[in-house]
């Protein structure tokens, strides 16, 4: 005969457990001996190591009672059911351990591999990586929120890629990053980014540059991400507003008023990559 000690010991679990089982029903409380001890046999053993068994894999202890009431044929599906639901997280565990995985791989993590194959088309061009991080930081919600909407997007920005025109832009963009608010090349750029937008808007259509149907909020939001990760992209946008061009995730043709003085002549833009 065995202590509680005991018991919990040869079951792997413990005291606390035990009487916890007691209080819920699970397992019979014996009588105490002369001695004032209650005493356990070998079949409370077996029975304390499937109420364990069954607790552990989810079984909530109110349906562990039906089970160890049940009879055999109906023991054995209830334990099938618990196996087939213990697979499913199983592979849903997996899954995680897949994507946990790709964590090194950065982009993969969270976007379709057809975004991930769009962002390195664009450091392939020699896009300037905070302008990769500041796409891909906006393809995050923008995939989640319409996914069925990806490929049509996806199929446009190739299109739009393919256009010296459009590589040139983000170039240029990607030569803004290193200018102060104040620094007259800002400006230059500025006149640059926006003469070639209202060219191949004239040219193509205001859709082919105004090309993403968003809801403002959403809109705010990656415009937001951007930013926060290119910040000189603030100071550009206010300037390209000024000739006729709003927005950075959505961007739109405006009205612009008259254009400031054309700044004194400096001396000509670094051309990218070139650290200035």
């Amino acid at each position: 005969m065995l202590t509680i000690g005991e018991l919990a010991s040869y079951a792997g679990v413990t005291v606390r457990a035990v009487r916890h089982y007691h209080a819920k029903g699970l397992l019979p409380e014996p009588e105490r001996d002369h001695s004032g001890y209650r005493r356990y046999d070998a079949a409370a053993v077996v029975e304390l190591i499937r109420i364990r068994t069954l607790a552990e894999a989810g079984v909530p202890l109110a349906r562990v009672q039906e089970l160890l009431r049940a009879d055999e044929e109906e023991f054995g599906a209830a334990i099938a059911d618990v196996d087939e639901r213990l697979r499913a997280e199983i592979r849903d565990r997996q899954r995680h351990r897949e994507r946990i995985a790709r964590l090194a791989a950065g982009d993969s993590l969270a976007l379709p591999p057809e975004v991930t194959e769009y962002l390195d088309r664009l450091r392939a061009l020699g896009v300037d990586e905070r302008i990769v991080r500041a796409e891909r930081d906006g393809w995050i919600p923008l995939a989640a929120h319409s996914p069925q909407q990806v490929p049509a997007w996806l199929a446009r920005k190739r299109e739009q890629l393919a256009d010296p025109r459009f590589t040139d832009f983000y170039l240029g963009l990607s030569r803004a990053l290193n200018r102060a608010d104040d620094d007259p090349r800002l400006v230059d750029l500025a006149d640059e980014l926006a003469d070639r937008l209202t060219r191949i808007a004239d040219e193509q259509g205001g859709d082919y540059v105004d090309d993403t149907d968003l809801p403002p909020p959403l809109v705010r939001l990656m415009d937001d991400l951007a930013f926060r990760t290119v910040p000189p992209a603030r100071r550009l946008i206010e300037l390209l507003e000024e000739r006729g061009w709003r927005g950075w995730t959505k961007l739109e043709r405006v009205n612009a008023g008259p254009r400031p003085p054309t700044s004194p002549p400096t001396a000509p833009a670094h051309a990218p990559g070139d650290g200035s």
